[in-house]
C-alpha cells in the first residue's frame, strides 16, 4: 500500500507506478533508511512518543532488517515498493505489527530521504578519499623508482624541456591532493543532518536535533527546514568534485597511451590493464587507460544532469529531486572504479629509461639552456632567443642536435660563443638548472616526493 494512499479513491495505474516508483535505483539507500529510522526511534522516544518497550521492539526489528538487506540488496529492488521509504515500513509491519507505523511520527519522506542521501554520500566520499590517498601513495613509489630518469617535456605534444620522470608523476600528486582537498570540503559542508525538517516546516514535536545529528555521525542539524528538505548542492559538489578528478585521470590516461605508444615507447604497461586484438597477434592495446578516458563523459554527464535538475526548483521539495540518484549512483562507482584502475596502471609501468633519454635529448630540448646561457653573457634573451633559434635551424639543416655543432659554427652565429658552451647543453646541467622550488632538478623533486610522503601519513 502506498505510503499516500489515503487521499485517492482509486489507485495509480500501472505505467504511472513504474515511472513513479525509485526503489530498482533507491534501494541503495536501505541500509542509510534503517539506521536514520534506529535514531529516529530514539527521538521518538526521548519525546515519549514511544515507550520503552516500544522503542526496544523496533530498534530489535530494525537491526534484523539491516542485517537482512545487507545479505541480499539485489531482493529489495525487485520487492515492488514505492521507494526504500515503503519498503522498510512495510518490512517493518511483518516483524512488528502496527506498532511499525508510529515510527513515521513527526518524520516525513521529504526530511529521510535527505537523511539518508547524506549518509551515504559521506560514506562513499570516504571510500573515494581512501582510494585516492592509495593512487596518490602509487605515484609516489613510482617517483622515487625512478627518480634518475629523464624524460622529453612537452608542450603542444612538441618536444619543449627535459624533466625528471618522477616530476611527472608528482605533477599528478599535486592533481590528487587538490582532489582529496575537494571532496574533503564537499565532505565537511555535506556533514549537517536534515532530519528533523519534516515535510518543509519542521517537526511538531520537541526533537532534540542536535543530538539526533550527532548521533548519526553530523557536525550538527541543518537550520533552515525548507533549505534542509530541497537542498541538492551536496551532490552537485560530489559530482563537481568527481568530473575534475575525472579529468585529472583523463589526462593522466592519454599521457601513458602517448608513452606506451609505438611512436614513443617510453613506458610498457602490464598485462593484467591492457588487451589483445581479435585480427592482430602482436598488438597490446591499452584498454585501461582507454576505458578511464572514456568513462569521463559518463561522469560529466551526470554533472550536467544534476544541474539541469535543479536549476528552476522552487521551494521546497519537488519531485523532480527523485532525478538525483540515478545518475550519482552511476557516476560515484564509475569514479571509484577508474582510481582503482589508475592504480593498477601506475603500480604495473615499466619504464624505458634508455628510450625516454634519447628522446630527451633529441628535438633541441636544450634551446632554453643555450638562450640562458647567452644572458649570463649578458646578451637580453629576446636577443638570445634568435640566435639560439638561427643555431637551431643550422642544427637541423645538418640532422644534428645542438651540442653536436663545433665552436666555429657557434661562433659563426655570435662571436660571444666558448667552449664553456658544451656543459651547459648536457642533459644533467638542464634538469641541474632547475632550481627553483617545483623545478625539476633532482633535488626539488627529491622534496617534492618527501613533503608528499608527509602529508600522506
Amino acid at each position: 500500500m502506498a505510503l499516500w494512499g489515503g487521499r485517492f479513491s482509486t489507485g495509480p495505474d500501472e505505467a504511472f507506478k513504474q515511472f513513479n516508483d525509485s526503489l530498482p535505483f533507491d534501494y541503495q539507500l536501505a541500509e542509510q533508511d534503517i539506521i536514520g529510522s534506529v535514531a529516529w526511534a530514539g527521538a521518538l522516544k526521548q519525546v515519549n512518543v514511544l515507550n520503552q518497550q516500544e522503542y526496544d521492539d523496533l530498534v530489535a526489528a530494525l537491526n534484523k532488517l539491516l542485517d537482512e538487506v545487507k545479505a541480499n540488496p539485489q531482493a529489495v529492488a525487485v520487492a515492488g515498493h514505492e521507494d526504500i521509504h515503503s519498503y522498510v515500513e512495510s518490512a517493518l509491519i511483518d516483524k512488528v505489527g502496527d506498532l511499525a507505523k508510529k515510527l513515521h511520527t513527526g518524520r516525513s519522506r521529504n526530511d529521510q530521504v535527505a537523511t539518508d542521501f547524506r549518509l551515504w554520500c559521506r560514506d562513499t566520499a570516504e571510500h573515494i578519499l581512501e582510494a585516492i590517498a592509495e593512487l596518490k601513495g602509487e605515484f609516489i613509489a613510482l617517483a622515487e623508482r625512478e627518480l634518475g630518469t629523464i624524460l622529453p617535456g612537452y608542450t603542444h605534444l612538441q618536444r619543449a624541456q627535459p624533466v625528471l620522470f618522477s616530476h611527472w608523476c608528482m605533477a599528478y600528486v599535486e592533481m590528487l591532493e587538490r582532489d582529496e582537498s575537494r571532496l574533503s570540503d564537499a565532505k565537511n559542508r555535506m556533514n549537517y543532518c536534515p532530519l528533523g525538517s519534516g515535510a518543509l516546516a519542521g517537526t511538531a514535536y520537541p526533537i532534540d536535533r542536535q543530538t539526533l545529528a550527532e548521533g548519526l555521525g553530523f557536525t550538527g542539524a541543518t537550520r533552515n527546514s525548507l533549505d534542509a528538505v530541497s537542498d541538492r548542492d551536496f551532490v552537485v559538489e560530489l559530482l563537481s568534485c568527481a568530473s575534475i578528478s575525472m579529468i585529472h585521470l583523463s589526462r593522466m590516461a592519454e599521457d601513458l597511451i602517448f608513452y606506451n605508444s609505438g611512436e614513443a615507447g617510453f613506458i610498457e604497461l602490464s598485462d593484467g590493464v591492457t588487451s589483445g586484438s581479435s585480427l592482430m597477434p602482436q598488438k597490446k592495446n591499452p584498454d585501461a587507460l582507454e576505458l578511464i578516458r572514456g568513462k569521463t563523459g559518463r561522469v560529466f554527464g551526470a554533472f550536467s544532469a544534476m544541474m539541469m535538475t535543479l536549476k528552476a526548483l522552487p521551494l521546497a521539495y519537488n519531485k523532480d529531486m527523485q532525478e538525483d540518484k540515478e545518475g550519482l549512483f552511476d557516476a560515484m562507482p564509475t569514479w571509484l572504479a577508474c582510481i582503482h584502475m589508475a592504480q593498477a596502471c601506475i603500480k604495473g609501468i615499466k619504464v624505458n629509461a634508455d628510450k625516454t633519454l634519447a628522446a630527451a635529448k633529441g628535438g633541441h630540448s636544450n634551446a632554453t639552456e643555450l638562450a640562458d646561457y647567452l644572458v649570463a653573457k649578458g646578451i637580453p634573451f629576446r636577443e638570445g632567443h634568435h640566435i639560439v633559434g638561427t643555431l637551431v635551424q643550422m642544427a637541423i639543416a645538418q640532422g644534428n642536435n645542438l651540442e653536436d655543432l663545433s665552436l666555429e659554427q657557434f661562433k659563426s652565429v655570435h662571436s660571444i660563443f666558448e667552449s664553456d658552451v658544451y656543459p651547459v647543453l648536457e642533459i644533467d646541467a638542464c634538469i641541474k638548472a632547475r632550481q627553483a622550488q617545483g623545478g625539476t632538478s633532482l633535488e626539488q623533486v627529491t622534496s617534492a616526493i618527501k613533503y608528499a610522503k608527509k602529508n600522506s601519513k
